[in-house]
């Protein structure tokens, strides 16, 4: 019972876990899903069927019990970044977004990863000679 409510939450962080669009390769989602998959699934297999010819026992890896509260825990965290709880309790001041030394590095920044994803090739090659190449 304790585990169909574990998977149930991780279903659902995972639906509504935004998309990298940086990196679409790399996907937070299907990590999260291999590791409930094996955390959370019964193990297919029996331990008498990793026994080999000669009687010795194979080694393979033992299935960590499964341990509730732990994961009601970490559904908890991954809640906690999905709603931006730690965003909403210690908001960033104007004085930590423009420091004094460069004050529209943030501003700058944010604009960057918002074109990179739809940046071309080419826009990405001319991208990075440009800052290989400052004339100033």
């Amino acid at each position: 019972m304790a585990k169909s409510i574990v998977y149930k939450h991780y279903q659902r962080i995972l639906t509504h876990w935004p998309h990298d669009l940086l990196r679409p390769e790399i996907s937070f989602q299907k990590a999260m899903q291999r590791r409930i998959d094996t955390r959370l699934r019964p193990s297919p297999t029996d331990p008498a069927d990793n026994v080999v010819a000669n009687q010795a026992q194979a080694t393979v890896p033992t299935k960590v019990a499964f341990d509730e509260k732990g994961e009601l825990e970490q559904v908890n965290v991954l809640y906690s970044f999905l709603e931006d709880r730690y965003m909403k309790t210690y908001p960033l001041s104007e004085k930590m977004m423009r420091p004094a030394s460069n004050p529209g590095y943030y501003e700058a920044l944010v604009k960057e990863l918002n074109e990179a994803p739809t940046r071309s090739w080419f826009g990405s090659m001319v991208k990075r000679w440009k800052g290989f190449l400052r004339f100033s």
